[in-house]
């Protein structure tokens, strides 16, 4: 027919009108346009489709006709031009791809590996360590990173060799899990694990001034001696943290964490079970829950906070901060504060150490010479301390010393009585 301008804008929506020198083109009604469309037999599948051409009357009937012409051969060369538009509209509807940067690898490397396997406390320090420093290296692309890059990135952090130390491992471990997870070329070099082996390391705490190296602390019996005699000048939650380092030989983070629930008493006493997840093990598939006797002292402090905390359960060592107990921070913190170099809050009197320079771990790793001192197997020590034993014996050696950390930790409790009674150790 011929084309109607008057006919075209009476159309009611779902009306059309077919252009008779034009086969399949037509004018299509809606309620708010009207839309010039090639109807068409799919030269793929034989279905009928259609495609949109223009808008009238912003398209004549000429440009439409010229529309409808180009679309009629491109679908007599065999093309769906349906199928076309969809597949050109979903490519361009796609986000763009993201470019691969340092910072893009860092983030698949923190969501995929580090949120995955480590507890989100590690995760957190990781995330805030990449924030704070990964600028000078987070807009390039791996390629990009030269040994020259890497060493003079980490150059930079030397003056703080842990914190450098720290970044040269996970900037390492993220280019290992991008080239496992195929996202950099394999000929990609991981010059984090190269460049400046070795050359970072502490130089140990500040103290009154001064590097105090890295020296692991162990107290003597006779400081031990004045040292639980003074215990009693802390803080009860201090005091109650610090006994149980010394009787249970356990990490302060397994302390702080201790909840009612894992508490127990059982055929041949008292005991605290630590889960699994709440050790440092928890990343190792053969590691297994702490097996901690409570004697002594240990069992004074836990039985009195299980009082406290009553029916309710939850945290023996409860406090207002983010993972719902006391952080081993402010133990560290609180010891601190009684050195008698301390000079935090110098207006404050207060009773100082009688035995100084030392920290809460210092503790745990005096238990654990003692235990030698004593004469407790090697594999018992270890047992009690949690840690893992190493290779073939780890896989293959499954026993879980029960009876024998009771015995050496109950040794243990009457030497720590004996020696802060002055008797001689037995």
């Amino acid at each position: 027919m011929h084309f109607d301008a008057r006919a075209a804008k009476l159309l009611k929506p779902g009306d059309h009108i077919i252009v008779d020198d034009s086969p399949g083109l037509r004018l299509v009604a809606s309620a708010t346009r009207r839309t010039w469309t090639y109807r068409y037999k799919s030269p793929v599948d034989g279905r009928m489709r259609q495609v949109a051409l223009g808008q009238w009357p912003a398209m004549s009937i000429a440009a439409a006709t010229v529309a409808w012409d180009a679309a009629r051969q491109r679908r007599d060369a065999g093309e769906d031009l349906a199928s076309a538009k969809r597949a050109a509209r979903k490519v361009r509807d796609q986000p763009a791809a993201r470019e691969y940067t340092v910072r893009a690898l860092c983030d698949d490397y923190l969501a995929g590996h580090v949120k995955v396997h480590r507890k989100s406390k590690g995760y957190a320090e990781v995330k805030r360590l990449f924030d704070r420093l990964l600028g000078p290296v987070e807009n390039l692309a791996p390629a990009a990173v030269t040994r020259g890059v890497a060493f003079d990135f980490l150059e930079g952090l030397a003056s703080t060799p842990v914190t450098a130390a720290n970044m040269r491992a996970e900037l390492g471990a993220a280019w290992e899990y991008a080239l496992d997870a195929a996202r950099l070329d394999e000929n990609v070099p991981n010059w984090w694990r190269q460049v400046m082996r070795g050359r970072l390391r502490s130089k140990g705490k500040v103290r009154e001034g001064k590097h105090v190296g890295t020296a692991r602390r162990v107290l003597t019996e006779a400081e031990l001696a004045r040292l639980v005699s003074w215990l009693g000048n802390f803080s009860e939650l201090v005091r109650d943290v610090l006994t149980l380092y010394l009787w249970t030989c356990a990490r302060g983070a397994e302390i702080l964490a201790m909840e009612a629930g894992e508490i127990s008493d059982e055929a041949d006493g008292w005991w605290w079970t630590c889960p699994k997840r709440k050790t440092k093990n928890a990343r190792h598939a053969n590691a297994t829950d702490l097996r901690v006797p409570l004697v002594g002292r240990a069992l004074e402090v836990v039985s009195r906070r299980m009082h406290q905390v009553g029916e309710a359960g939850g945290y023996l060592f409860a406090a207002d901060s983010v993972t719902g107990h006391s952080l081993q921070n402010g133990i560290q913190s609180a010891v601190h504060w009684r050195q008698p170099y301390s000079k935090t809050q110098p207006h404050i009197e207060r009773e100082r150490l009688p035995v100084s320079h030392w920290s809460p771990h210092d503790l745990r790793r005096t238990g654990r010479t003692q235990l030698s001192v004593m004469g407790c197997p090697d594999e018992v020590a270890e047992a009690i301390l949690g840690h893992m034993a190493p290779g073939v014996k780890g896989i293959y050696n499954l026993h879980k010393y029960d009876a024998e950390r009771r015995t050496w930790l109950t040794r243990w409790a009457q030497r720590l009585e004996a020696l802060a009674s002055g008797q001689p150790p037995g």
